[in-house]
């Protein structure tokens, strides 16, 4: 299954990146499942595991980790954001 993610704010400067495709092994099926994949790859990947109130949106509708995710889907993670 391929998809689209998308990382905003914080974590695309953590992570290096703001987007990237992905083919995900068959047990990814959920927003969830997808953060836990993401995050085992380790390093500045842990940052998904750890940042408190990170949001998802699923083809641009915000939705609970516990959303499902299908092949061809965007996915974008947004860290909380503060402004002044």
């Amino acid at each position: 299954m391929v998809l689209k993610i998308l990382y905003f704010a914080s974590l695309r400067e953590t992570l290096g990146q703001g987007s990237e495709q992905l083919d995900l092994p068959p047990g990814v099926t959920d927003v969830a499942s997808l953060r836990c994949f993401l995050a085992a790859r380790g390093d500045q990947w842990q940052a998904l595991a750890t940042v408190r109130n990170l949001r998802c949106a699923v083809n641009q509708e915000m939705v609970r980790f516990d959303s499902p995710i299908r092949a061809g889907d965007e996915v974008a993670f947004f860290p909380p954001v503060t402004g002044g």
